[in-house]
């Protein structure tokens, strides 16, 4: 049996009808296994959904081999898919592991998935793993059947919370090429395909260039090629419009999963990306990139992470959604490695192993988040590094190009400029009073966009006023003079006040600059 399934294109949209007639898709297995066994299966628990596949159907077959990895009777995966074809190009294997001599049992993870880009309608999709390698499935990762022959190094993995979080993070507008770089099961891919004229995938792993082609022939994309390589080499000089990345990050001691760990030093590979990016981006073009970096000890990160930027001439927005200690971040990959199964003696070794790297690069803590990189072409770029732990609207990739677009707004615009400026209150921006029970008048008024990043701010009674009348008839400094006199105070020091206020209402998105 091959490590993988051979591509016969002709077999492949064989395989792409029989799933499509019996609705094995993302909406047909909800509808099929409910909400509490969908649910179930996030928690590595398939015991409802083998309940709720018991009747046989050619749907019920799909589930229980795929998605639930379960061998099932020759006869019935005859009725659901072109079991010889599948057989022949190694999609399935008859008999041996679990199965008896007259069932089937696949031998990769084809999992159901919406590809949803803004803008156009959702379309059907699958993608394929290593078994035991989906993140939701039966298995999980490294434990239940994995693909036989395969070093877990070498793995595969499937569809994450990582590889959602940055599909949903990019800027989608029709273009001429993206790039995936380390493209593993081809998540990202099959998102650009339907936006971009042509897909790049890159991956250093030749299994896992291998799984995104399936997964795209699968899914019914031709508009993709592949080279095998580490970071920006595989491309040479190539140019794109979009860049996405969400590559091997883990800072690790070692590189003992391809997946996973960069094998650099520290957070070096990170650094890397962000620093090889404007060699290969078009004007206007967008690279995003999930990363972790180091805290190290002594250094400010926010100056740090700016570093990274510096001298690239890219406008930068990174944000950063959680942070761990050594201690958390170690045992989270140790885990992750399947090193607390072993031996107690091993699994010390491997922790110590960890921390003294750690101690060693005076790092005290890891920062996880997202980098955004646009090829704006200002001579001085915008770049913004916060910490943002809060929830998000998803998908913020529209929110994350108006973003961008306001920076440009603000860096062409003084004092002056900002007040001859008209502006319009946000969708789903409210105001909330905070104050003590029957007074007269509030202590505090907040501003709540319900949109987008979903920030919050503290106004006084000018901000409140002005944002309340923002409709776009009056320039700024026609609402401010209006306020200057209601409230008796000198027009000429309000005009001098405001700007600052107003730069920050627009940055973070709670009014918005009339064209």
């Amino acid at each position: 049996m091959t490590s993988s399934p051979v591509l016969d294109p002709a077999h492949v949209a064989k395989l792409r009808e029989a799933l499509l007639a019996a609705s094995y898709t993302a909406d047909g297995c909800l509808d099929l296994l409910g909400p509490t066994a969908y649910a179930a299966l996030a928690r590595s628990e398939a015991v409802p959904a083998l309940r709720a596949t018991r009747g046989g159907s050619p749907l019920e077959t799909l589930v229980r081999l795929f998605l639930l990895q379960q061998p099932v009777p020759y006869a019935a995966a005859a009725v659901a898919l072109p079991v010889d074809d599948c057989l022949a190009d190694g999609w399935l294997t008859k008999g041996g592991g679990s199965a008896a001599a007259d069932e089937v049992r696949a031998t990769v993870d084809i999992r159901p998935y919406a590809n949803e880009v803004a803008g156009l309608p959702s379309a059907e999709a699958w993608v394929v793993s290593d078994l035991g390698c989906a993140v939701g499935g039966a298995g999980g990762i490294g434990s239940g059947e994995t693909a036989e022959g395969v070093a877990r190094k070498d793995l595969v993995l499937g569809v994450g919370g990582a590889s959602t979080t940055l599909a949903n993070l990019a800027v989608r507008r029709p273009v001429r090429a993206v790039l995936d770089l380390g493209s593993g099961s081809g998540v990202q891919a099959l998102h650009a395909a339907r936006h971009a004229q042509q897909v790049t995938a890159t991956d250093l792993n030749p299994r896992a260039l291998h799984f995104t082609r399936l997964t795209l022939a699968l899914s019914g994309f031709e508009n993709a090629d592949f080279a095998e390589g580490s970071l920006f080499e595989p491309v040479a000089d190539r140019k794109f419009d979009l860049i996405v990345s969400n590559p091997p990050f883990v800072i690790s001691p070692g590189s003992r999963f391809v997946y996973r760990d960069g094998g650099m030093a520290g957070d070096d590979l990170s650094r890397s990306l962000v620093r090889g990016a404007a060699a290969h981006l078009e004007p206007g073009g967008y690279c995003h990139l999930l990363a972790n970096w180091q805290h190290v000890k002594g250094e400010d990160w926010h100056e740090r992470l700016a570093g990274w930027v510096a001298g690239t001439g890219l406008d930068a927005w990174v944000v950063q959604r959680d942070v761990q200690d050594v201690t958390q971040y170690a045992e989270l990959w140790l885990r992750d490695g399947g090193d607390h199964r072993g031996p107690g003696a091993d699994y010390q070794a491997r922790y110590d192993e960890w921390l003294d790297a750690f101690e060693a690069a005076r790092v005290e803590g890891i920062g996880f988040g997202w980098i955004t990189l646009r090829a704006g072409g200002a001579a001085q770029p915008s770049v913004t590094v916060e910490e943002w732990p809060h929830s998000v609207e998803q998908p913020l990739g529209p929110h994350i190009e108006s973003w961008f677009e306001r920076q440009d707004f603000l860096r062409s615009h003084d004092d002056a400029a900002l007040l001859a400026a008209r502006y319009v209150l946000a969708d789903e921006v409210v105001q909330e009073q905070v104050g003590a029970p029957g007074a007269e008048d509030p202590e505090h008024v907040i501003l709540r966009h319900n949109r987008g990043m979903r920030r919050a701010t503290k106004v006084d009674t000018v901000g409140a006023g002005f944002v309340g009348v923002c409709d776009g008839t009056l320039s700024a400094g026609e609402i401010v003079d209006a306020i200057a006199q209601l409230l008796g105070e000198d027009r000429v020091v309000l005009r001098d006040r405001v700007p600052e206020s107003l730069r920050m209402l627009t940055e973070q998105g709670f009014v918005t600059p009339v064209a």
